[in-house]
């Protein structure tokens, strides 16, 4: 059975859905021998930093930015007001990855670079670029565009990433193809479509979705097939994030030691997007960051793998999960096994989040500091708290703290349509209102 090396306590608290801090017990480990090289990740920033000219050129909305795709760092002062204490003080701040331009989401790091390492890669083959110093911008010109048009890239995806990749390939001419599942919004299926990308729909879930994407993919030719679940290059584009914040660190006046530790909190579904970052996170502060995952009580898939002890992939549907949660961007049954293995020794524990607290999640965010996201971006709001409780005030025992830096990361929610985000606001004060009126 596949529950057989499952703690039985906490075989129960998931089974009953019940929020809770699990502690990753692999935690300081070695990484395993097959991990990439953390080279990877300057050759990422670097593909990055090369072809920001280019992105400026393709997306308007990039041009102020001048092409590099970075999110600001928001103290987050009020809302640390609201529901921190205890374990969780020192400082808040809110990672504003809903704000990235263009794809709207966290997404936008992993896919965009690597729709970018493919095209580089096909105009070296057609002489297009002669080697790294050629000059991006050539890759948005009608010649390239004729080369790229004879190429399809292909993705499964929930939404955020189908929109990352399916924006930036058919905005450089690929026949851009976003297999999405039946719990991805509407809208996003909508917003693709207006961009020139080919949506095609099923009843299934991400899995299924992965799994058609990589069928049509595979049997075409000429066509790339973007895998969330396995690729290097999506992982490492996401792992380029790390140096922008410890940047952004150094100009908040923020220490990051023994004395003043780091805690990371991103919402996570297959993993891919909080893996790379944590991943970058680790290779530059080392013990010193403290990386935690957030997941639907629904879909709990990385704590799933984790937590079994197993070499092989265990799906919430095996303990009895149905992964349906409202958090559609972290839907996800399975986790990626690359991301899996990388993230035993480095994670320091997941998180999971009812349905309902993602949504008082969401109107804390617009009610202190005036943001606003869709629900499986306010995962991680829930991060900090779980410090206080007893899982949390044993992870930092014996911790020499005097005061550590709290990161939560919101991951979409920009170009959500505003009558989307007055629904879930509307739904969390609901809510909020019903859980006044049964407090004694």
């Amino acid at each position: 059975m596949m529950t057989a090396n499952f703690d039985p306590q906490l075989l129960e608290n998931l089974q009953s859905r019940t929020p809770l801090l699990w502690l990753n017990p692999e935690r300081g480990g070695p990484l395993p021998g097959s991990a990439p090289s953390l080279t990877l990740i300057d050759e990422a920033e670097s593909r990055l930093a090369r072809c920001a000219p280019l992105l400026a050129t393709l997306f308007p909305e990039l041009a102020a930015a001048n092409g590099h795709i970075e999110s600001r760092l928001m103290a987050a002062g009020p809302l640390q007001q609201a529901l921190g204490g205890g374990c969780a003080s020192g400082s808040w701040y809110l990672k504003r990855d809903d704000e990235l331009p263009a794809a709207g989401s966290i997404k936008a790091r992993g896919g965009f670079h690597e729709v970018l390492a493919i095209a580089e890669t096909i105009a070296l083959e057609h002489g297009l670029l002669q080697d790294a110093s050629t000059d991006r911008r050539i890759l948005a010109t009608p010649q390239a565009r004729a080369v790229f048009s004879r190429y399809a890239v292909t993705v499964g995806s929930t939404g955020n990433l189908g929109m990352s990749i399916g924006v930036m390939a058919a905005a450089l001419g690929f026949d851009a193809v976003v297999h999405m599942s039946a719990d991805a919004k509407e809208w996003k299926k909508d917003r693709l479509r207006q961009r020139g990308v080919r949506v095609v729909e099923h009843d299934g879930d991400y899995a299924e979705a992965v799994a058609a994407g990589r069928a049509q993919a595979l049997a075409a030719p000429r066509s790339h097939f973007v895998d969330d679940e396995q690729s290097e290059l999506l992982f490492f584009g996401y792992a380029a994030a790390a140096r922008g914040l410890a940047r952004q660190l150094v100009e908040a006046g923020r220490v990051v030691d023994a004395a003043h530790p780091l805690f990371v909190y991103i919402p996570c579904g297959v993993g891919g997007a909080p893996g790379g970052i944590s991943h970058g996170l680790k290779a530059l502060f080392g013990t010193h960051v403290h990386c935690f995952f957030a997941e639907p009580v629904a879909s709990p898939c990385f704590l799933v793998q984790l937590a079994s002890g197993a070499d092989t992939p265990v799906s919430v549907y095996d303990i009895g999960l149905d992964n349906r949660t409202e958090a559609d961007g972290l839907a996800v049954g399975q986790a990626s096994e690359l991301v899996a293995a990388l993230m035993k020794p480095q994670l320091g524990g997941v998180f999971t989040v009812s349905d309902d607290e993602l949504y008082l999640n969401l109107i804390a965010l617009k009610d202190t500091l005036g943001v606003e996201v869709e629900p499986s971006a306010a995962a991680a709001v829930s991060g900090p708290g779980w410090l206080d409780s007893a899982a949390g005030r044993a992870y930092v025992q014996g911790m020499d703290m005097s005061e550590a830096t709290h990161v939560i990361w919101a991951t979409g929610g920009s170009l959500v349509p505003a009558e989307a985000l007055r629904g879930f606001q509307e739904h969390a004060r609901g809510l909020s209102r019903a859980g006044a009126a049964l407090d004694p």
